[in-house]
């Protein structure tokens, strides 16, 4: 229910629906368009999961590529980069997508193909990560991702518009704390109230695209992107009242819940 409450926010908003069928993904899309290094934590085995077979990737734009590289090695656009060898080896390896960024990477890429014009783009699909299973953690669970990609955005374009967004789930207590983020600069985590846990959970992750993940793409100088990415267990979790995120997905969800709640319709026009 809460899945297509989302959706049909996004398209009230004016947003369009990012292609997500691909929940296996390369590392290149996933990590190093992106601008996260290879030797960032993130990308080790005990935090994805990489794939037996096929193990790499034999398909990617070469000009992109070694633009990605130069800038990971020398920098560019007022960046130093990261300034270690960048190996092809590395991008080319296969995995179960840890985020959807890595569409939302894919769909900037082709839009820098084309004259610009402004987008908005969502999605809300399935992410891997391989995580310890707690009260609010899975191995595998949705995301929730969302661009605006304009001239002239500001961090407080990206405030109003998560503020806009919650509002239509009736979470109106929202608060903001300064992040890192290797491809946003500045990063901002999202904060919003738990009545069951009595206390402030991170519902997600925010900020402005990096020069250095944009340029490279070919997306002209005046261009900036602001993004989010949320988990959408979470926020269901505050709005219904659920203290452990297994009760709501997994192999220990209460059967009995979906029965007595109501199905979901949407009209379509």
């Amino acid at each position: 229910m809460v899945r297509a409450q989302l959706k049909q926010i996004f398209l009230c908003m004016g947003f369009e629906e990012m292609p997500t069928n691909n929940f296996v993904e390369s590392s290149f899309w996933n990590f190093d368009a992106l601008f996260q290094p290879q030797q960032h934590p993130a990308r080790d085995s005990h935090d994805t999961f990489f794939l037996d077979a096929p193990s790499t990737t034999k398909r990617l734009p070469e000009d992109y590529v070694e633009r990605v590289k130069q800038i990971h090695e020398t920098g560019g656009y007022e960046s130093r980069g990261y300034v270690y060898d960048w190996k092809r080896e590395e991008a080319n390896k296969n995995l179960l997508r840890t985020h959807t960024t890595a569409v939302s990477s894919r769909m900037l890429y082709q839009l820098a193909q084309k004259p610009f014009a402004p987008k908005k783009y969502f999605s809300i699909d399935r992410v891997f990560r391989n995580e310890a299973v707690d009260r609010t953690h899975l191995a595998e669970f949705h995301q929730i991702e969302g661009l605006v990609c304009d001239r002239g955005l500001t961090l407080c374009d990206l405030i109003g518009v998560l503020h806009d967004f919650f509002s239509h789930l009736g979470m109106t207590k929202l608060k903001f704390k300064p992040a890192y983020n290797p491809y946003t600069e500045p990063s901002m985590e999202i904060f919003s109230y738990h009545e069951g846990f009595k206390k402030w959970v991170e519902v997600g992750n925010s900020g402005m695209f990096r020069p250095e993940m944009l340029r490279p793409m070919g997306l002209p100088e005046d261009v900036q992107v602001i993004a989010w990415g949320l988990s959408l267990e979470r926020p269901t979790m505050i709005l219904y009242g659920i203290d452990n995120i297994r009760d709501l997905f997994g192999p220990k969800v209460d059967l009995g819940l979906i029965k007595k709640n109501s199905i979901c319709r949407l009209g379509i026009n």
